[in-house]
């Protein structure tokens, strides 16, 4: 079963939380939900920098969208942990200390922040966990079905596989951090369709998604497996990807066997035009970081029943259980689709993509 289920239809779900008092009577003041005006502080809690995603998509679009959502009036305190658990929670406790009125947290370690979770909670501070399920007794969640992004991944592998794929097919997973609730959720759905398909000869759990990390783990996979021998990666996101195809290139390879990704990045679309990567997994980081803006302010001005619309799934941590959610569906992104994913929702431009080096990749491909 999976970890994150749907819940019953909005109208529903909303008379049922209304008539029992869940999200404004929990047995103490702290947990209800304050009412403020326009003139509030969303504190954002980023994970990394090696993902380029969160500084250039999530904060600019979840500040634009408070300041949209507050006539201009509210603001947004950014700080990024660039992949330190220590250091993040005290950036929580600094948000803490500046008395914010709601905190979204990308959680670096979703174990280690649940203290901080709930010195925010006793504070009276609203705690949103964002794109990763962060442990504690958090108010809300949004981020991206993550069981259906591995699923996707390996769906998207068994095809470039073919119809002779077998479990003569020996592939690697290079899978996310071990402390990230999502890396696990990634493997999980990827294993699901590829479990008695194929062989997965080597699978390695990479420490803080650093793409060092991965090129290391794949020069140890092509040691042990052969060059040859290697009919697919399934790479857990954009960044390893790359690794992966610098690890293999090392090694001499010239024909690279199909490899995934994930967050479409710049770089992974051009290796998914020239043929290097096979696909990346787009995620809609306007629907996510704009509705993550949206259930921040909702809930810190008090209004329930718009808050009961965006977050109609649920999901459950270790420490808390059916969590009010939202969850974003996931796209795979191929040489076919590119114009109507990353350019149609303005992430890139075709002349961000089209450089001189893959102008001729852009043509073939209809991008113009």
């Amino acid at each position: 079963m999976r970890r994150i289920a749907i819940s019953v239809a909005a109208s529903t779900m909303t008379l049922s939380l209304a008539g029992c008092g869940v999200l404004n009577a929990t047995g103490d003041g702290a947990s209800a939900s304050p009412t403020k005006g326009n003139d509030i502080t969303v504190g954002l809690l980023l994970p990394e920098k090696a993902n380029t995603r969160y500084d250039k998509f999530d904060y600019p679009i979840i500040k634009n969208k408070v300041a949209e959502l507050t006539g201009k009036q509210g603001k947004v305190e950014y700080l990024n942990a660039n992949a330190d658990a220590a250091r993040q929670s005290g950036q929580m406790q600094k948000m803490i200390d500046d008395k914010v009125d709601v905190i979204l947290v990308d959680a670096v370690d979703s174990h280690a922040i649940a203290g901080e979770v709930k010195k925010a909670k006793d504070a009276g501070i609203p705690v949103i966990a964002y794109d990763r399920l962060a442990e504690g007794p958090i108010d809300a969640y949004i981020s991206f079905d993550n069981e259906l992004v591995g699923e996707v991944q390996a769906r998207s592998l068994l095809g470039a596989l073919g119809s002779k794929a077998g479990l003569s097919d020996k592939i690697v997973m290079m899978n996310g951090s071990p402390t990230d609730p999502n890396a696990k959720q990634f493997k999980q759905g990827a294993l699901s369709e590829l479990t008695g398909h194929v062989t997965i000869a080597k699978s390695y759990d990479t420490t803080d998604w650093k793409p060092e990390n991965a090129q290391a783990n794949m020069a140890q996979a092509i040691a042990a497996i052969g060059k040859d021998n290697i009919a697919g990666v399934l790479a857990a996101n954009d960044g390893m990807a790359g690794a992966v195809i610098k690890a293999l290139k090392a090694y001499g390879v010239t024909t690279l066997p199909p490899i995934t990704g994930q967050d479409a990045e710049l770089d992974a679309v051009q290796r998914v035009l020239i043929g290097e990567q096979f696909m990346s997994v787009y995620k809609s980081y306007p629907e996510e970081a704009e509705a993550a803006a949206e259930m921040a302010v909702t809930k810190v001005q008090g209004k329930d029943i718009q808050f009961d619309a965006l977050t109609q799934d649920k999901a459950s941590s270790p420490t808390t259980k059916d969590i009010p959610s939202r969850l974003v569906q996931p796209v795979a992104l191929t040489k076919k689709n590119i114009k109507d994913t990353v350019i149609a929702d303005g992430i890139y431009t075709v002349g961000d993509i089209c450089t001189p080096k893959y102008k001729a990749a852009c043509e073939a491909a209809g991008l113009k």
